[in-house]
């Protein structure tokens, strides 16, 4: 009975947890709850009409639900997979990694060609690695600069840091849909705040547009735009 009781809490929790994290699939939660508190009613009150037509409603709901929540279902469960996985604190470990990333950053605000570099910290992002080019390679302003040169194949996604080492280059995530975000805030700034809410990254982005160097952690996106602004986030993100 007790074990009964505890695994219908936990499974209680986890479906919780797992709705409520999205605001879209807890409104059409909302609405589906509607729909069958509507057709019970129309039964009980022997409204033949709007009770057949509610049970057409209710039949295709859960299809239609889920067709349009497929991206959030999708993302949901793959936050989940990400925060059960963890690398060993692979942390930028010299002062010289720093400054290459530091100085392709800023040579990339003044060319304004846009960039995309995450620094994993205990979260693993393999799940995204996976799906980008692996290079393994160490990290040097040269090679971050022409993995951004734009119209490459490459330009367009994300490159993924663990240690000193650049682990991919054309990594995609998916795109924060919080409320907080500008509506001019172009897909580029969007992939940064969506990997930030799922991982205790950080990410550095260059708009093409303007040329600004942002920094994003745990949702909240910061204007740096000089060295000085930048190896203060980096130290205080990799101490």
């Amino acid at each position: 009975m007790i074990i009964d009781f505890y695994l219908l809490f936990l499974l209680s929790y986890f479906l919780l947890s797992f709705f409520l994290s999205s605001k879209r699939i807890f409104k059409l939660l909302l609405i589906a709850l509607f729909v069958y508190l509507i057709t019970w009613g129309a039964g009980k009150l022997d409204l033949k009409i709007s009770y057949q037509v509610l049970k057409e409603v209710r039949f295709w709901l859960p299809l239609v639900i889920i067709i349009i929540l497929t991206p959030d279902i999708r993302r949901n469960f793959e936050n989940v997979w990400l925060s059960d996985l963890k690398t060993e604190g692979a942390n930028i470990n010299t002062e010289e990694t720093k400054q290459e990333i530091i100085d392709a950053a800023l040579y990339l605000s003044s060319q304004r060609n846009g960039a995309l570099i995450t620094i994993e910290k205990y979260n693993s992002l393999d799940a995204f690695a996976e799906r980008a080019i692996i290079m393994d390679a160490l990290v040097s302003k040269e090679l971050l600069i022409n993995i951004f040169v734009p119209n490459t194949p490459l330009h367009d996604g994300a490159v993924i840091i663990r240690g000193n080492h650049i682990r991919c280059a054309g990594a995609y995530y998916f795109l924060s849909e919080t409320d907080k975000q500008e509506r001019t805030m172009g897909s580029r700034h969007r992939a940064a705040l969506g990997v930030s809410e799922i991982s205790d990254s950080l990410t550095i982005v260059v708009s093409e547009e303007t040329g600004n160097i942002s920094i994003v952690i745990e949702g909240i996106m910061i204007r740096a735009n000089d060295r000085e602004k930048l190896l203060e986030y980096l130290n205080m993100y990799l101490k």
